[in-house]
């Protein structure tokens, strides 16, 4: 493998790229003989590594007939190639190294990466630094140090570009995973107002396309036709995937030399067919017929959004100076003189953001986008007028070279001390950008520099934003509310027509005016005082960084936490607050005042806080169930300046009836576009809500907001700041005493009363005892949702307990591939499944999520069969495979920390946490890696197995589609069309079954078994039959495994068939069983919870967080940095 190759025709094009200051990796980019271009990164340090390929081709290159053929190749290529013809033998392989993959398809490219651990053995040191000794030596004895990882994942990678096999047995199976997909994203209005942008663009050019596709787009409609399904999608990856058009870029520790080795060796076979680029020069997206146009689009969340859209030069060559950003700094601005700032004093918009969209090989728009008011929707036109008037004022005048030297000027800073990012982001983003033809390779790290005041590419750009040029689209539920058409993919309503004459007008006078016609209010910022201007790190090499950050202040006010960073060497910090009082969140009413409070607060700030945020320095507040959070974070030079600036927002409030309105109904259509959003965005708040002893959801805080006053928030936020704790940890390139400091402004700024101890509040869980099998129900608001959700925890216990935590991660470590392989792969009940670890108020446990058309009680049982089986799996499961699992869970709690804020957090979550365990990723190796297989099955056996329904504590949530099949009372059907549905039932059911203990179904031949049999009569007998026969003859299966086959099936439709009105008697039976009566799963009945307040009185509850070590053993002592 390793050993050299003929290198003569392997064109090496680049070693010295420009990186940032602190980048100690080594790069290479070359070409093999197949024209495949290949960048190679060198890091010795990464336990990480990775590969990312990008192929030219996406959705523009679909046919017309089969939208969505780019985005199915994209996934048929996982399942199986010539080489390894196994479906899932690739992402096995990942999940066995620490390693996960992912893709995604584009308007001109496709994007496919992966991630796996760096080597076989751990790190020599682990991320804290510390308890190198005692890890270490546990993780020699676990593995031998032998091939990378790496080698295997790119063997596997590359013959996804060499020989897929397109297999016909899981052809029909990644159609219904892409139909899964389209059906996630019909409600969201992202994908909604994108797709009714590019339908009602220029037909002639393939903007217009429907990039994702659907079961009906790629295997319905071309059946009709008489396509051979299999047989276009290998024509479309012979047509468009060539060596030529492909950029890899490999990441991993292996020298240089040895990854040209293995890139020559493995790639070099993907076929070459020298394919030109793609390109649709002949056609814009918009022409005349499209401009001057405006839309009017209804959405599924209540927002209400202008956006204006101007045909764009193709910027992608002007790769030194970006004229495009010099436009989006001034239009998107939000200090003083800007555009948002102007339409904001008058109440009509809340933000705003401007910039250029690549569209592809020689498009690009200009988008401007304005959140708007209710005022601000009756005023649209004159908010279009404000940004044609702020346009009007730059064409007076030539650009600003001061303008440019601030924005060159930051992104130099930030190049010059950008962190290191996950190796698989790393990967993939330089993959796609390794597509610009006419970027220097040099340049392929620091495409975000401008180097160059371009003025003429500038003005040039300018020039495209036209009274003319440029099409309007007015997004709301209610205005003008006379849509008359609807949206051929997404059945979005909108209205489509020219832009009256009148406004039209109006337009062409804002954008032609006069300085003295246009709004004073209207001119360029400021100069910026936040540009950092000390970036000094005074760097002391440490032999092993601290572990934990030092407590340097500890009384009854104040706790200050402080690690000067001796990692990272940033000129930048990290300060997190949190100011701990009991009455922020006692009741619904309190926690929602307290939201208003610091929305008013950051509402206030806008226009002062963003030269800071454009500079690299940011903030933000935040309410929870303890407090308030203050986070300050970014270039650490004045960061004073802006907590300062923070801290006295918060005590001065002016409480404006103006702003509280506009703020008011900003936050109650937040709550009420929340129950329109993906079921499995909603279901982990129901689950958290009902394993702690406190907290609320959005219903009972949508039913206080209403009757809130500004007269009450003005009363209630003196109270709220009245008396409090201050927790407070300062990470970064600080200095002990300027962190006391900021300690010390806060009191004094603040001025709080001591909060005793005693008085703090405590997060604590509910105790689910033993034998519990609880299940709540949720009617989803969205009634255009398809989609069910299930998430299915089994409460386990404390967080705290550290064998008990290496078990949960190590048995979510043996499930993550296998429960999406059989879950979503094969049986296809959903594109979103999870399964992992669980974590609530120091609660832990395990969990499975899945979101599907699917009944919840169907899903239910599928997991229960799920894992039944893999309970016989671990009992089968060799000790090679079971200490390599327990290698790959050491990897991935040893992988070394990235950045500066990913320290941070990790030091925060300890602190908040309140057990202070700094030291747990040492402690959990630890436990990790005396973990037996035996004790695996009793943890199993005891919390997990369904067929342990007196030891096992189990909350499932249901959140339930009104247009699911659940929802379908068949008394309210013709009774043909009750009969189709359920005989469609019966059929999906049986299919999605036998796929998934691997049967490719023959569809004609189950339904003639199935001809005579009185589905609507639930006639058990004649279904079992059927399916016995089916199966015995038609498919050629062993008389005893078909009986157990049968059993299975019988009590899958006995859960699914009653929601279509059919009763089949036998009940639910899991995998593995002989069918013999209803709960032969052994899992009990369970117990609907109706009213959530008797409930959780119902319950006991844990003791808070016990810290690992009394706090004086990290106050500080010795030298100091």
């Amino acid at each position: 493998m390793s050993e050299p190759l003929n290198n003569r025709h392997v064109e090496r094009l680049a070693e010295q790229l420009e990186r940032p200051e602190l980048d100690n990796r080594q790069y290479r980019v070359i070409r093999l003989p197949n024209k495949l271009e290949a960048l190679l990164i060198h890091d010795p340090d990464t336990d990480k590594a990775s590969g990312a390929l990008d192929v030219n081709v996406g959705s523009f290159s679909d046919e017309e007939d089969m939208p969505g053929m780019a985005h199915a190749v994209e996934h048929l290529l996982f399942m199986g190639t010539k080489k390894y013809p196994k479906e899932n033998a690739y992402n096995q392989y990942l999940n066995a190294h620490s390693g996960y993959s992912n893709a995604y398809t584009g308007s001109t490219s496709t994007n496919y990466y992966f991630e796996i651990a760096a080597s076989l053995t751990s790190q020599t040191s682990t991320p804290n630094g510390s308890a190198a000794t005692s890890a270490s030596s546990t993780r020699e004895d676990l593995t031998a140090k032998t091939e990378s990882p790496l080698y295997g994942a790119l063997d596997r990678f590359a013959q996804f570009f060499i020989e897929p096999l397109f297999l016909a047995d899981t052809l029909d199976r990644e159609l219904k995973a892409v139909d899964s997909e389209n059906k996630k994203n019909l409600q969201s209005d992202n994908w909604r107002l994108h797709q009714l942008n590019k339908s009602l663009s220029n037909p002639r050019h393939p903007f217009c396309h429907f990039s994702t596709g659907s079961y009906k787009t790629l295997h319905d409609d071309p059946l009709k036709r008489g396509v051979r399904i299999r047989d276009e999608f290998i024509r479309f990856h012979e047509a468009h995937y060539s060596a030529n058009l492909m950029k890899l870029v490999v990441l991993g520790r292996e020298n240089l030399d040895e990854l040209e080795r293995w890139v020559q060796e493995l790639f070099s076979p993907v076929p070459n067919k020298d394919l030109p680029q793609n390109r649709w020069d002949d056609e814009p997206p918009f022409t005349e017929n499209e401009l001057g146009m405006q839309i009017f689009a209804k959405p599924v969340f209540d927002q209400r959004v202008l956006d204006l859209y101007f045909p764009y030069p193709d910027e992608e060559a002007l790769v030194a100076s970006h004229p495009g950003r010099y436009l989006s700094h001034l239009i998107g601005h939000e200090g003083p003189g800007s555009i948002l700032a102007y339409i904001k004093a008058k109440g009509w918009a809340n933000g705003l953001g401007a910039g250029p969209l690549h569209i592809g090989p020689g498009a690009a728009f200009f988008s401007i986008s304005i959140r708007l008011t209710e005022d601000g929707l009756k005023e649209y036109k004159e908010v279009t007028k404000a940004v044609f008037y702020y346009i009007a004022m730059l064409n007076d005048q030539e650009p600003q070279k001061w303008i440019f030297d601030e924005t060159s000027e930051m992104s130099e800073v930030d190049f010059r001390f950008k962190q290191k990012s996950p190796a698989s982001r790393t990967t993939s983003a330089l993959s796609s950008v390794m597509q610009q033809r006419d970027l220097p390779r040099e340049w392929l790290l620091s495409t975000s520099l401008i180097k160059e005041f371009n003025k003429d590419a500038i003005k040039k750009g300018l020039a495209h934003l036209r009274h003319d040029n440029f099409r309007l689209t007015v997004v709301s539920q209610n205005y003008p509310g006379e849509w008359d058409k609807r949206e051929k993919w997404y059945g979005t309503e909108y209205k489509y027509e020219p832009i009256p004459g009148a406004f039209r007008e109006e337009i062409r006078k804002a954008a032609q005016s006069a300085p003295g016609e246009r709004p004073p209010e209207l001119h360029l910022p400021h100069k910026n005082e936040f540009i950092p201007t000390r970036l000094e790190v005074e760097k002391k090499e440490v032999e092993t960084p601290m572990t934990s950050p030092r407590l340097i202040r500890h009384d009854e006010n104040v706790r200050t936490w402080y690690k000067k960073d001796d990692r990272f060497w940033v000129p930048k910090a990290n300060l997190h607050i949190t100011l701990r009082t009991p009455i922020v969140s006692v009741t619904p009413r309190v926690h929602v005042m307290t939201t208003l409070y610091r929305e008013l607060v950051q509402d206030a700030l806008v226009e002062y806080s963003y030269d800071a945020e454009i500079s690299g320095l940011a903030y933000s507040i935040t309410n929870h169930g303890v407090g308030i959070d203050i986070l300050v974070n970014g270039y650490n030079c004045k960061m004073a300046v802006l907590l300062e600036k923070v801290l006295v927002s918060m005590r001065d409030l002016e409480v404006r009836d103006d702003r509280f309105r506009i703020v008011k109904e900003r936050l109650a259509r937040s709550m009420r576009n929340w129950d329109y959003g993906q079921p499995y965005h909603q279901v982990g708040v129901y689950t958290r809500w009902l394993q702690g002893e406190r907290g609320w959801i959005n219903e009972q805080n949508m039913d206080e907001l209403a009757g809130i006053s500004a007269a009450d928030v003005r009363a209630f936020f003196p109270l709220l700041l009245a008396q409090f704790h201050v927790e407070v940890l300062v990470h970064g390139n600080v200095y002990k005493e300027d962190a006391l400091a900021l300690g010390r402004e806060i009191e004094a700024i603040l001025r709080p009363r001591t909060l005793p101890a005693s008085q703090w509040p405590t997060r604590r869980a509910l105790l689910y005892p033993e034998g519990s099998n609880f299940v709540y129900k949720r009617s989803l608001k969205d009634p255009a949702n398809v989609n069910n959700c299930i998430e299915y925890c089994l409460l386990v216990g404390s967080n705290q307990d550290r064998p008990l935590r290496a078990k949960i991660m190590l048995l979510a470590q043996m499930t993550e591939e296998p429960a999406f392989d059989q879950l979503r792969t094969k049986e296809q009940l959903g594109y979103v499944v999870f399964s992992g670890t669980s974590v609530h108020n120091q609660y832990a446990g395990y969990r499975v999520l899945v979101q599907s058309e699917s009944s919840c009680d169907y899903l239910e049982q599928r997991i229960d069969a799920f894992l039944l089986d893999f309970e016989k799996s671990l009992a089968e499961m060799s000790e090679k495979e079971f200490e390599g699992h327990k290698r790959a869970m050491i990897n991935k709690r040893l992988e070394k920390l990235k950045n500066l804020s990913q320290e941070t957090n990790r030091f925060w979550g300890h602190i908040m946490s309140e057990a202070f365990d700094f030291e747990a990723v040492d402690h959990d190796v630890a436990a990790l890696s005396t973990l037996t297989k035996p004790d695996m099955q009793a943890f199993f056996s005891h919390y997990i197995s369904p067929s342990s329904p007196s030891t096992r504590a189990k909350l499932s949530v249901h959140l339930v589609a009104q247009s699911s099949s659940s929802a379908i009372a068949a008394t309210n059907a013709p009774a043909h069309d009750t009969a189709a549905l359920q005989e469609s039932r019966l059929a999906s059911l049986l299919t999605k079954f036998l796929n998934g203990l691997g049967v490719a179904v023959d569809a004609d031949a189950l339904a003639r078994r199935f001809e005579d049999v009185d589905v609507a009569g639930g006639d058990a007998e004649a279904m079992k039959e059927a399916l016995r026969l089916y199966l015995t003859l038609d498919q050629d299966v062993e008389a005893q495994r078909a009986h157990d086959m049968v059993a299975q099936g019988m009590g899958l439709l006995g859960v699914a068939m009653p929601s279509v009105g059919v009763d089949v008697s036998g009940g639910p039976v899991a995998a593995g069983q002989n069918g013999e009566g209803a709960g032969a799963n052994g899992v009990g009945e369970p117990v609907l919870i109706e009213d959530v307040a008797k409930f959780k009185a119902s319950m006991c509850v844990s003791s808070g967080a016990r810290p690992v070590k009394d706090l004086t053993e990290f106050e500080e002592s010795g030298p100091k940095l």
